[in-house]
């Protein structure tokens, strides 16, 4: 088997795929529209109140940065007038993920607060997330470390959405691909090349932040709408000249500033100014960095050195080069132990989610390789150290668990 690609038609009389989606960003030409605050602000609401169309119950998943906030308000201000609202009252539910204490929880409450909207704040653990990780790779489909990371947390919170009887949530995914959010674009040497990674993310989506959305919610039956990746809107934000996205310190421009920008409003604001601007979290590392830093741990406990020093022979297909990317590598080959499934999975080294070409942007991320936005050291406001590589990070450990032993295909529990 292979996977069908996104944006494609399948001919069983010419036996072949034939791309149908061509947008004009498709090309990775460089744009010049000059970029109309008003003009985003109107087709990102628009993306937003088409999505607000539906016969059940429903909210919005809220985890306190940009891009959920935003959706959250645009859809608490716009949803009195719907036909969704006559039907299961005008009052936004909202829902958040994280560990005790996390970032997201205490930026999401917040938000909640300043919206009215019924807000519901589901906890879980380490251990919590380490006891779905077999079921989230079997639902999800992927050994990519990013995604199951962040797939977790997700799939946890879905299972408690879903036994609210709520069967639809709107979600803030697509918008980090599309302007360039990510911290690692802190370093895009210049406008032709923030553009190209750009639509490069957004052509790479299926394979990872839209894969953790669909398959994590699917899993438990609910269904996510995501009004960033609405195709009118891609094109209205393809097409502004990427100069205008460009992060510049000195300008005071951060990560997604033309989105910050077209939603300040004065007279009638959308968010708190500290939430409108607050620094990129990637959700993995916003439930809580003690996540990260746990399945770390975990994995350490589960692949030895001897294990890793063999990966290229067990794993000669995209050989994982930590032991967290090993550990989840034997768990989805033991469900799916055929060639064809390891070869849809992408591959290639990643910092801060990075596409493989990024990592050539600052020379000091090739030895600090990792998927969490900790890794963009000089970016991120809680990077971790640059003297301590990141694979020898102290961590808690997680006991009473058996050890796994790995042999080609096959994980066995000792």
């Amino acid at each position: 088997f292979e996977s069908f690609p996104p944006g494609h038609l399948y001919s069983s009389k010419s036996g072949g795929f034939r791309r149908w989606y061509n947008p004009p960003w498709f090309s990775e030409a460089i744009p010049s529209v000059p970029y109309d605050p008003l003009v985003l602000r109107r087709a990102f609401e628009n993306a937003v109140t088409k999505r607000l169309m539906t016969d059940v119950p429903f909210g919005v998943l809220l985890s306190g940065g940009l891009d959920s906030s935003l959706v959250a308000s645009i859809t608490a201000r716009y949803l009195a007038g719907t036909k969704a609202a006559k039907q299961w009252g005008a009052q936004l539910h909202s829902f958040c993920v994280g560990l005790e204490g996390s970032p997201d929880l205490k930026a999401a409450r917040e938000v909640a607060d300043y919206l009215g909207t019924v807000h519901h704040e589901f906890h879980f653990t380490v251990q919590d997330g380490i006891d779905a990780i077999e079921d989230v790779i079997y639902h999800i489909e992927t050994y990519d470390v990013t995604t199951i990371r962040a797939s977790t947390p997700m799939f946890l919170m879905s299972r408690k959405i879903k036994s609210l009887g709520v069967k639809m949530v709107i979600s803030g995914e697509g918008s980090d691909e599309i302007f360039g959010g990510y911290l690692y674009f802190h370093k895009a040497p210049d406008k032709d090349e923030f553009h190209r990674e750009t639509c490069r993310k957004i052509k790479a989506l299926h394979q990872y932040d839209c894969l953790r959305a669909n398959k994590a919610t699917s899993a438990w039956g609910l269904e996510a709408r995501v009004p960033f990746l609405d195709k009118e809107f891609i094109n209205v934000a393809m097409s502004i000249d990427p100069e205008a996205k460009m992060i510049k310190k000195d300008e005071g421009r951060i990560e997604k500033w033309v989105l910050r920008r077209a939603f300040d409003d004065e007279e009638h604001p959308y968010l708190p100014k500290h939430i409108l601007y607050r620094q990129k979290e990637q959700f993995s590392d916003g439930v809580g960095y003690s996540w990260i830093d746990g399945l770390k741990a975990h994995a350490a406990r589960h692949v030895t050195d001897k294990m890793m020093f063999n990966a290229s022979f067990i794993f000669p297909h995209n050989t994982p080069t930590t032991k967290e990317a090993y550990y989840y590598r034997m768990i989805f080959e033991r469900f799916f132990p055929q060639n064809s499934a390891r070869l849809t999975i992408p591959g290639g080294a990643s910092v801060a989610c990075s596409t493989a070409k990024a990592v050539e942007w600052d020379t000091a991320w090739k030895y600090n390789l990792d998927p969490s936005g900790r890794a963009a050291l000089g970016v991120h406001l809680s990077a971790y150290g640059a003297e301590t590589p990141l694979s020898n990070k102290p961590s808690k450990v997680i006991d009473g668990i058996p050890r796994m032993m790995a042999f080609p295909g096959v994980a066995i529990q000792s």
